[in-house]
């Protein structure tokens, strides 16, 4: 038999209408295969052909890249030898796929020579960082560092209490009620707080008590009309009720009696007391000008106790001013009173970012109460209600009422 040559098997057509059915291949899952992503040259651009016309984007994109290889950082044929290697890395070549007409490249070269090539950049922002980290700047220290193991400190509400502080001053502040007073005016209220300020250091009680007396004796004469003889009696009432609320030990009514010099009974101190709470409604839990005190002072550095007692002893003849506890808030009258003893002991500089955070008042705002408080100053040696100037002329209290009052203030504020 003749044997027949074995055509090579040609691979069967699929009929037409017929829906050839893919079978899957092992190994592999039934993803689609990833497109160009922009990554790749085309061999249309690399033989010089016109692309696609570009967006701003992707040209900055472009630029940037040229900027890269304008300090170092361009492609290099893997297949070069070290010797070419070197030759090209020093001519700076232009990579594969930015080849093309001689049009072309004078436009590349156009545009790296209006980049900034990014070290000049870094270096710039590196200088600009480096100057302004050397500028001497008036940092805010932070006055509670210390207290950080003292619970009693309670370092980690101060701010907000004394946002609350500043925020309910404003409900209780005192404003002028000597109109509506019939019998007793300005003078007569300073020489109760005077006579007050003397039995308090009489009786040896602790500085919050003075502070809630006299803000008690504001607050029920802005309430009620009280006549000549008793006002008194309303100055010994009100200490007695802030002796109950800040004294562990707080005097007894007969220890009243005994200092007014048998003028009014037992019966008598007890019955305005109750008229007092009455009026007042019980309510005793006020900011007064002590616990603004406290903050600030602590808030001047450097803190010594010469400084403490020029601070209260300026506020103290503020109490005993009706013009400035009636036009004043408490916040306001405590941090010119800090800032008058700044003045006074020429502490440089007189305000600091640190009282201005810890205050809330700039140096301006607190002008015309330090001026005030100067100027009661300037006067207390002369005064006959001196009171607080004995008390603040002892040795241990520095002596710091025989200072010499600010002259900066004085000058800005007489006529």
């Amino acid at each position: 038999m003749a044997s027949r040559a074995i055509a090579p098997q040609q691979q069967q057509q699929p009929r037409e209408g017929v829906r050839q059915k893919k079978l899957p291949v092992e190994g592999r899952n039934n993803r689609r295969v990833l497109q160009d992503i922009g990554n790749l040259v085309s061999r249309k651009a690399a033989e010089g052909k016109q692309e696609a016309p570009i967006d701003k984007n992707k040209k900055s994109i472009a630029e940037d890249a040229v900027t890269l290889l304008q300090i170092g950082v361009g492609k290099v044929s893997v297949a070069a030898k070290p010797a070419e290697t070197a030759k090209i890395a020093c001519e700076n070549p232009k990579p594969e796929g930015f080849q093309g007409s001689s049009r072309k490249s004078k436009q590349v070269t156009s545009s790296r020579k209006d980049c900034k090539a990014f070290s000049s950049v870094l270096s710039a922002r590196s200088k600009a960082a480096s100057a302004i980290a050397s500028e001497p700047k008036d940092l805010v220290v932070n006055i509670d560092a210390e207290d950080t193991d003292n619970e009693l400190a309670v370092i980690e509400y101060i701010d907000e209490l004394y946002e609350f502080y500043k925020l309910s001053e404003e409900e209780n502040q005192v404003k002028d009620y000597m109109g509506s007073q019939s019998d007793i005016n300005a003078k007569m209220r300073s020489i109760l707080v005077d006579w007050l300020i003397e039995v308090h250091h009489k009786f040896e009680l602790n500085p919050e008590t003075l502070y809630l007396t006299i803000n008690i004796v504001d607050r029920f004469l802005s309430m009620k009309v009280v006549p000549r003889r008793e006002l008194q009696l309303v100055g010994i009432s009100s200490m007695l009720l802030a002796s109950k609320y800040e004294e562990i030990w707080s005097p007894e009514v007969n220890d009243f009696v005994c200092i007014s010099d048998n003028a009014y009974a037992k019966e008598q101190i007890l019955a305005m007391e109750k008229a007092i709470l009455g009026k007042l409604e019980w309510f005793l839990t006020v900011p007064t000008p002590y616990v603004f005190l406290v903050r600030y002072a602590k808030a001047s550095l450097p803190f010594d106790e010469q400084m403490e007692n020029m601070v209260f002893f300026l506020a103290e003849l503020g109490l005993m001013n009706y013009t400035t506890i009636t036009n004043f808030s408490p916040s306001i009258l405590a941090a010119s009173a800090v800032y008058a003893a700044r003045c006074t002991l020429e502490i440089s500089p007189f305000w600091t970012e640190t009282l201005k955070h810890n205050t809330g008042y700039s140096e301006d705002q607190l002008m015309d109460c330090a001026e005030l408080l100067v100027s009661l100053h300037s006067t207390a040696a002369e005064s006959r209600l001196r009171a607080v100037y004995k008390k603040f002329s002892s040795e241990d209290r520095n002596a710091v009422a025989l200072l010499l009052p600010a002259s900066s203030l004085l000058s800005e504020s007489s006529p």
